[in-house]
């Protein structure tokens, strides 16, 4: 049976740290510092009220800053940002959004309240680890080779994204 909570209902909702934010006009550099500090993926771009008006990912940096040859220094973070991302409610489903997220192929998502105001950011990870259990009916690695092969694409899942944090590490580190 697939749990059919909602992002509040979830015990984790009320322990995610408070998401990383900056604003549109603030410098790629300071941004990817704290980025770094915090042990961060993203920082969700705000605007003065508070709401999402983009996010700066590691992806982002990647392709529209180091592969665009901008300047850390001088580069805006709304110049890089993915503007108007998808934002999700703390009433929404867990799992309708870790099909959409996996279909859309992006891994990060702002958690808004009902005025638009910015409350935690669950990433892929999050989800994935949250349904867990469901998603298996329990059968952690003790099912049949039916069952192994549904593991296979998310223990893949894990190490691309370990293997990009690291490329992206030493990219920053050579500059």
């Amino acid at each position: 049976m697939t749990d059919r909570r909602t992002i509040a209902q979830r015990p984790e909702f009320a322990q995610k740290p408070r998401p990383l934010t900056a604003g549109s006009a603030d410098m790629v550099r300071d941004a990817v510092r704290g980025m770094a500090r915090h042990n961060y993926g993203c920082v969700v771009v705000v605007d003065d009220a508070g709401r999402v008006e983009g996010v700066m990912t590691e992806r982002d940096i990647l392709k529209r800053l180091i592969d665009s040859d901008l300047d850390v220094e001088t580069t805006q973070v709304g110049q890089i940002m993915t503007a108007n991302p998808r934002v999700v409610q703390r009433d929404d489903q867990v799992v309708d959004w870790l099909r959409i997220m996996s279909n859309e192929r992006f891994r990060r998502l702002p958690v808004v309240d009902e005025t638009g105001q910015l409350e935690a950011v669950f990433t892929q990870g999050d989800f994935v680890s949250y349904t867990w259990p469901e998603l298996t009916d329990g059968r952690m690695g003790g099912g049949t080779a039916r069952h192994a092969m549904e593991w296979r694409p998310i223990a893949i899942t894990g190490a691309v994204v370990a293997l990009y944090t690291m490329v992206m590490a030493l990219i920053f580190t050579a500059r």
